[in-house]
């Protein structure tokens, strides 16, 4: 996945079937739609976390 300058990020496959066939989904970035299993989701880049 590939950070974008809004936080989100583009999907390669879909989280819940992993198939690959996504087609972007409403108005708003980061919205995806899976051709496989017909679902609409939503990925985000929230930062990183620093070992300790």
């Amino acid at each position: 996945m590939s950070e974008t300058d809004s936080g989100h990020v583009t999907a390669y496959y879909c989280p819940f079937c992993a198939s690959q066939d996504l087609r972007p989904a409403g108005p708003r970035g980061g919205d995806w739609e899976c051709r496989g299993c017909t679902r609409v989701f939503s990925v985000r880049f929230l930062g990183l976390v620093v070992g300790s």
